[in-house]
């Protein structure tokens, strides 16, 4: 699944201030719910933050990918997010986390889940993607950046 496939020019949040990780979920679950008519924010948030509890998905270099499975859906969702200040989201290198990318899978997508999750996880991996993320100066400047990335190879 392509990244430009998961997003909406409303699911790109530039310089969210989030202040803490409850919050920051908090305010992603809001925006969601008030762009998908068939998503409680209640049931986004509580899956997001029961994901958390198993573990952070803060997976390093600033970057955190929260993400759960919801019942009675039956789309793939995400959300780019760039903070305007880090966060502590208990990242497996104990960086603070400023990029953060949401994904809302169905309950029974388990291989779309984790392998959409892999490519996430990879291309976030690229400190120029990264980069250019954190440089971005508005959420278009985002969505941009991430549904038109090139690797080089």
């Amino acid at each position: 699944m392509l990244i430009k496939d998961l997003l909406s020019p409303s699911r790109v949040l530039h310089a969210l201030e989030g202040g803490s990780k409850k919050r920051t979920l908090e305010l992603i679950s809001q925006t969601i719910s008030q762009q998908l008519d068939d998503l409680e924010e209640e049931d986004i948030f509580s899956g997001l933050i029961g994901r958390e509890r198993l573990g952070s998905t803060g997976i390093g270099e600033g970057v955190a990918i929260p993400h759960c499975r919801l019942d009675n859906y039956s789309q793939v969702v995400g959300c780019l997010v760039q903070l305007a200040k880090p966060i502590d989201f208990d990242a497996i290198d104990g960086a603070p986390v400023d990029l953060l990318f949401v994904l809302l899978v169905p309950a029974d997508a388990c291989d779309k889940h984790l392998q959409t999750l892999g490519n996430l996880a990879e291309l976030f991996s690229q400190a120029e993607f990264r980069q250019q993320l954190r440089n971005a100066p508005s959420a278009e400047a985002l969505l941009e950046i991430a549904t038109h990335y090139k690797v080089d190879n």
